[in-house]
């Protein structure tokens, strides 16, 4: 097989991987009903079914990034396909919510081999920059056009077989990947690779760890508990060891020297504020379709497609010529502005408003993104040496999970405050219900639901009215910040070149 047919071999396999972790979290949202009503799980085990996989990701990221570049991302992408496929079986078959919970955390230890394996051996077989943009934009692509389509298929699959098939339809692709992987992909890995700092791993896990479950718990529970605030100092407290230690390691996990460059730095606190803005787009309107629009789970999966495609679209078809046109700097700036239209827009999106004019901000939200994130995240990877693009991609994609997160609890929290004391509830109303109707749009539909006809009606109609407010509250915050975004893309990305090559570049790419 000839280098070119192999590079294009390997975005596909690459492509096919990115998917099925999009797709199985987002599937898990339609599978809880249905799990819940066979395994019984108690409210703080549903939490902990959702957010386990999510724990583990976050925190070995980095971690598998260092061993990547070390032991071979052929090596690690083949093992944690292989792993995420046993992990899926069991999901699948889990019979105790305890063993369900275990399951996905070891999904998470998976997932968290995918994402810089794949892009470090994209890095390496894509030389060309302006391939490597487009084969960057198609990736993030295919894995947001996923996130969109987990629950199309999540839905499809539940009206037909078990819960656990949303999780078992993981095996049979991850093989096919996993043969594929075997067959077409070449090793990437750093030449001379340092041996592994057994303390920074602990360092590290505790770090990220510390500081995403308290956003996470700080968004379900407010910040009124103590313990929150011990997990994020704890946190803080291991990050800063972690940073310390790096600096002073002749053989790193993670060279913090990295964040001395414009390009690299610049473009991930880029896309951790991006992922902020975007969780708008993919947690506000899945509830405004489901809880204030009263669509399914698969019609209100249908709805977000466009905007997934739009994403695809302007990361892999878009981005590259614009770059060369404007620089990354400009192109940046302008994604972010074309998606602060979109969330612009989106503020005259109420109960009565059609699909069809709701598309138009779907779209330029969408592509707007997939623009900003494909630039940024070609930057990163540009900006390091092959062989460290690993550990790189991996601060990259722990600053977007660190973003998401964050946008999840401060948008939340401004929806929920928003619709609190928007909600005017009718006279009438029991105690018992009006508390469960201040507590969120769902409890109120729920709430409404053991009322009597006429009662029921003007409660749900009351919290619908106060979400769309709570919603628009919350993509008014979402504009701004990605309109931040865009100025602060133009200061920190200015100079960095169209192409980034290390020949051409070597202030850039040299890190010893």
């Amino acid at each position: 097989m000839d280098s070119s047919t192999r590079k294009w071999a390997t975005l596909v396999t690459c492509l096919l991987v990115a998917a099925v972790p999009s797709i199985d979290l987002t599937a898990l949202n339609q599978a809880v009903p249905h799990l819940s009503a066979d395994l019984r799980p108690s409210s703080t085990q549903v939490l902990w079914i959702a957010d386990a996989y999510g724990f583990a990701l976050a925190a070995l990221l980095v971690t598998m990034g260092g061993v990547g570049d070390r032991i071979g991302h052929k090596k690690l992408l083949l093992a944690g396909m292989a792993l995420f496929a046993a992990a899926s079986a069991l999901t699948a078959y889990a019979p105790s919510a305890e063993l369900l919970i275990a399951a996905r955390a070891l999904l998470g230890v998976a997932g968290a081999t995918l994402m810089p394996a794949c892009l470090s051996l994209i890095r390496r077989a894509f030389t060309d920059p302006k391939e490597r943009t487009a084969a960057v934009g198609a990736f993030m692509g295919v894995a947001g056009l996923a996130v969109g389509l987990g629950p199309v298929v999540g839905g499809a699959l539940l009206e037909h077989f078990w819960w656990g098939s949303v999780f078992l339809v993981n095996v049979p692709v991850m093989a096919a990947a996993f043969v594929a992987g075997a067959v077409l992909l070449t090793e990437s890995r750093d030449p001379v690779p340092g041996r592994l700092d057994l303390l920074s791993v602990p360092l590290s896990v505790a770090g990220v760890l510390g500081i995403v479950y308290a956003v996470k718990e700080a968004a379900a529970h407010g910040l009124d508990q103590g313990w929150i605030y011990v997990s994020a100092s704890a946190g803080a407290l291991a990050l800063t060891a972690f940073v310390v230690r790096q600096s002073r390691l002749d053989e790193p996990l993670i060279d913090v020297r990295l964040f001395r460059r414009a390009a690299f730095s610049g473009a991930v606190i880029t896309n951790m504020f991006a992922m902020f803005a975007l969780v708008a787009q993919s947690l506000i309107f899945s509830l405004f379709f489901q809880l204030a629009l009263g669509w399914s789970p698969l019609k209100a999966g249908l709805a977000g497609v466009p905007g997934a495609a739009g994403a695809m679209i302007g990361g892999a078809l878009l981005a590259p010529p614009l770059i060369s046109a404007l620089g990354r700097a400009r192109v940046v700036a302008a994604g972010m502005l074309l998606a602060t239209c979109g969330y612009t827009l989106f503020l005259t999106v109420g109960l009565d408003t059609s699909y069809w004019t709701m598309l138009p901000s779907m779209l330029l939200a969408g592509v707007g993104m997939g623009i900003g994130l494909t630039v940024t995240g070609d930057t990163v990877l540009a900006s390091v040496p092959k062989d460290r693009s690993g550990a790189a991609s991996a601060i990259s994609e722990t600053g977007m999970e660190l973003g998401g997160a964050l946008g999840m609890a401060v948008l939340g929290s401004v929806l929920n405050a928003v619709y609190r004391s928007a909600l005017e509830l009718p006279a009438g109303v029991p105690g018992p219900a009006a508390s469960a109707a201040g507590d969120s749009i769902a409890g109120a539909l729920q709430a409404a639901a053991a009322l009597p006809g006429d009662l029921a009606g003007q409660v749900g109609a009351a919290a619908r009215d106060a979400f769309v407010d709570g919603m628009h509250a919350a993509l008014l915050c979402s504009a701004g910040l990605a309109a931040l975004v865009a100025v602060f893309s133009l200061i920190t990305l200015r100079g960095v070149p169209k192409v980034i090559t290390e020949e051409e570049e070597p202030d850039l790419v040299t890190v010893r």
